[in-house]
């Protein structure tokens, strides 16, 4: 344990951002000098609250079993060296995780059922971050070659995981991405105000050294067909993600600027990174409208606050959480409270229960405002309010209300492999498809999830294929298929 009476004598504690005034005038990472760095002076009392449970619930809230009491332990006694080599036992890219994941396992501290829980994500990022900038994290190539090769379709976490564990395992693998940089939705959806792309660029290069080949601007399913695919490699891993989006077929969906978040955040990242981009979807000056309210929504709304939109509304269908856990969601679950991201703090306006019932035109043929109407759930079901309905103006509409599957033209449908009844592919217990050799991790196979369940399941995934390979694995497997959040 490391301080017996932390939890006692310090309360928990967040670095300061950056002045919203500042922040917003640039696509840097919201806190002064990046997120470790400025959680430096207060990480070692932080670390400290951690009580070393004898029952971790912490470790059943994160899917990958991260040994967190070991690691706040080891930052408490400034032995950070020792604290990397434990998070990284059991995550692959805590630089990710421990700035985009939700941290299911706070929720499930011990410390949580009556004070505030530990701010385990915020002592992940400081180790692995100090670790990057003292030059402990290096490539850790496999001591020999099985003569095996795998393909990973998907350079997102899934993949990304899937791919670093089987090359560590001596196998020979190859990282299939469509679009022109590698990175996935890590890439081109995050927005660099959240995750700087260095993190991502360094990870990257330490695969390859390892001995991962990337191969980006490949659209497998196209140029290269399932049978090459099949004929060239002894196994598939598909990490394609979850990218078919969920509409909103409403009268007016098809006027001039509604969209897709993941077409107008590819964008701004790209322009954010100094690529140019024509015909690009900008905020600037127009009546924000972005229908969604979860971290795309508000990757969304951050976005259009420093492309300098006139303003921004934000509508959720849900009636607004509350502040404090619900009695019928109790520790350790993962509670549906009410959060404030960074964007949230710079500008917009949140919008409860309420539904878009019709997108209006003007002479152009292009949005000019939503007809809304406030709704209730009444018996488990959503029903309108009358007499409130109300017109508000919009002249950019962007739907962030997440994603129904993976792409089936193409590869999936190539391959043959079964889907389940969701529409996602479906794997057995083994994460192997319908189709002998090919496996399927992340979102492609369970679904829209978090980032840390992407990367659980590229873990578990890669043992399952090293497994089939070889006859036998040491590659951990931290959840089957099957697994799910705990939930009442």
């Amino acid at each position: 344990m490391a301080d017996p009476k932390g939890f006692l004598k310090h309360g928990r504690e967040v670095a300061e951002r950056r002045p919203v005034e500042e922040r917003i005038h640039d696509w840097n990472e919201v806190y002064p000098g990046g997120m470790g760095r400025a959680l430096l002076p207060i990480i070692t009392e932080q670390a400290g609250r951690c009580m070393d449970c004898g029952i971790p619930f912490c470790h059943q809230g994160c899917p990958l079993g991260n040994i967190i009491p070991e690691w706040n332990d080891l930052v408490w006694r400034d032995d950070w060296d020792g604290a990397m080599d434990r998070l990284h036992a059991t995550n692959n890219f805590p630089e990710f995780t421990g700035r985009l994941c939700p941290a299911p396992c706070e929720t499930a501290c011990v410390l949580g059922i009556n004070q505030d829980p530990v701010t385990i994500k915020n002592v992940e990022v400081t180790i692995i971050d100090k670790a990057w900038e003292s030059g402990y994290v290096r490539p850790q190539p496999p001591e020999w070659l099985s003569g095996r090769t795998v393909a990973v379709i998907g350079s997102g976490p899934a993949g990304l995981a899937a791919a670093q564990q089987l090359t560590r395992a001596g196998h020979t693998v190859a990282v299939y991405e469509r679009a022109d940089k590698l990175g996935g939705l890590l890439r081109y959806g995050i927005p660099e105000f959240k995750m700087e792309k260095k993190h991502l660029d360094r990870r990257i290069e330490q695969m390859r050294r390892e001995g991962t080949v990337f191969r980006a601007g490949v659209d497998v399913g196209d140029e290269l067909t399932a049978d090459k695919l099949r004929d060239r490699y002894d196994a598939v891993v598909l990490a394609m993600g979850s990218t078919v989006a969920r509409d909103l077929p409403v009268p007016g969906r098809e006027l001039g600027g509604i969209h897709q978040a993941m077409e107008f955040l590819p964008q701004a990242n790209r322009v954010a990174l100094g690529e140019a981009v024509e015909d690009q979807i900008v905020a600037t000056g127009k009546n924000v409208i972005i229908i969604g309210g979860g971290d795309t929504g508000a990757d969304c709304l951050g976005t259009s606050t420093r492309q300098g939109a006139a303003s921004i509304t934000q509508l959720e269908i849900l009636p607004e959480p509350p502040t404090d856990r619900p009695a019928g969601q109790p520790w350790p679950t993962y509670p549906m409270t009410f959060r404030v991201s960074s964007a949230h703090e710079e500008a917009g306006e949140r919008v409860y229960a309420v539904s878009t019932k019709e997108f209006r035109a003007d002479e152009a043929g292009n949005v000019r405002s939503l007809l809304l109407v406030d709704v209730e759930f009444e018996d488990g079901r959503l029903s309108e309010i009358e007499g409130t309905e109300r017109e508000i103006p919009a002249e950019l509409v962007l739907l962030a209300m997440g994603f129904v599957g993976p792409e089936r033209a193409g590869l999936v449908e190539q391959l043959g492999v079964d889907l389940d009844e969701r529409g996602n592919v479906a794997r057995d217990s083994a994460y192997m498809t319908s189709v002998s050799g090919v496996f399927a991790a992340g979102d492609a196979g369970r679904g829209q999830s978090l980032i840390v369940w992407a990367i659980a399941e590229g873990r578990a995934a890669a043992s399952a294929v090293d497994q089939y390979l070889t006859g036998s694995t040491t590659l951990p497997s931290p959840i089957p298929p099957t697994e799910r959040p705990l939930v009442v």
